[in-house]
């Protein structure tokens, strides 16, 4: 009893085959009861506003207008760093400390700018009132003025020199006024962002300019895709771009005009404003490029698809039975395609048992 069940579903199929035997372009006719021995169902087709191009692969790369290289403002020796590659900073916070014998000749030769100012101003006060009382001539006045000019024009630009090293303003009027120099440095985050990356180690000797951090903000991020030309067709900014794993979305803001050597690919730049903390600098993703379309689109299961002799159909429910259907194939993706039709509300296709519906039709048609 039990082998004549399991002979059940092969014997079912001969006489579908046989009642399907008819011309390729006729319905494909089976019961309810065909249907289920051999496991064949039937999904909606759902309109699509746009089909995919192939997987193209994409580096993710924060933009240029979000990243910064913190240098040494002066040369010295790199006494600690504060920060270390992942952590998030704040604009203004301490990365590292430097030990600067620089440091200290800029200090002192702003302290005596500002004593020769005072004495330029304290000059200029007494020739003025000497002046006035007609003791010394207009001429001296004027190059007194000139002197005092000159000094204060000195004291800006040592001031200017000093904040360019990371003294800030508070730091040198305390100076001004204690007189107290000192050879430590301290280095300031110049953005909120994340440290992508540590370019120098404690006790290493620096040079003025060199590179300690690189730091970055994260949001929005781009990504940089590589598009061979044959397949760049209307891709322009505002295009949309899907990736696969992570499921995000990005938009294309500039196509490249040079064609790269190495791939004969187009670089296509796009922004991820949503989502882009699900991503990280340097990592590589799957990304797929809208290509719009004038024709109606519909996207089926790809288990819908039949292929034969190079084209691509589907097996459309209708009444009693399935009727092939030839499709355009526009975009394949992950378990679906995209096809263009002659397809009507409501249409629903077969997404199993499409095997025995194949040979059925096709027997049909010989």
């Amino acid at each position: 009893m039990k082998r004549a069940n399991r002979l059940t579903p092969a014997l079912m199929l001969a006489p579908i085959l046989a009642v399907s035997a008819l011309p390729a372009d006729e319905l494909i006719q089976m019961t309810a009861e065909q249907r289920q021995a051999l496991d064949v169902r039937s999904a909606p087709v759902e309109p699509a506003s746009d089909a995919l191009s192939p997987a193209y692969p994409a580096e993710v790369v924060v933009p240029n207008a979000q990243l910064r290289v913190v240098s040494a403002p002066q040369a010295g020796l790199l006494e600690s760093l504060l920060v270390a590659e992942g952590e998030p900073v704040t604009a203004g916070q301490p990365l590292a400390l430097i030990q600067s014998p620089e440091l200290v000749e800029q200090q002192s030769a702003y302290l005596e700018a500002l004593t020769r100012l005072e004495l330029a101003s304290a000059q200029l006060q007494r020739d003025r009132q000497l002046h006035q009382e007609g003791i010394v001539a207009e001429r001296r006045l004027l190059e007194t003025r000139s002197a005092h000019t000159q000094a204060r024009t000195l004291v800006n630009q040592r001031r200017q020199t000093l904040e360019l090293s990371g003294i800030p303003s508070d730091a040198l009027e305390r100076l001004a006024r204690e007189r107290r120099l000192s050879s430590s440095l301290t280095v300031r985050s110049p953005l909120d962002g994340v440290v992508l990356e540590q370019l120098a180690t404690p006790g290493q000797r620096l040079d003025m300019a060199s590179p300690l951090y690189k730091i970055g903000q994260l949001d929005p991020l781009w990504l940089e895709i590589h598009v061979p030309l044959n397949r760049l067709g209307s891709t322009a900014p505002g295009t949309g771009v899907e990736l696969e794993n992570p499921d995000l979305w990005a938009r294309v803001i500039t196509v490249g005009q040079m064609v790269h050597g190495a791939d004969q690919g187009v670089l296509v730049r796009a922004e991820i404003s949503a989502g882009a903390g699900r991503l990280r600098p340097g990592q590589f993703v799957q990304a797929r490029l809208e290509q719009p379309s004038a024709e109606p689109l519909f996207r089926v299961p790809r288990s819908a698809l039949v292929r034969n002799q190079g084209r691509a159909w589907v097996l459309l429910a209708e009444g009693e039975g399935f009727r092939p259907l030839a499709v355009q194939v526009r975009s394949e993706e992950s378990g679906q395609a995209v096809v263009s039709g002659e397809f009507a509300p409501g249409d629903q296709v077969a997404v199993s048992g499409t095997a025995a519906l194949k040979a059925a039709w096709l027997d049909g048609g010989e």
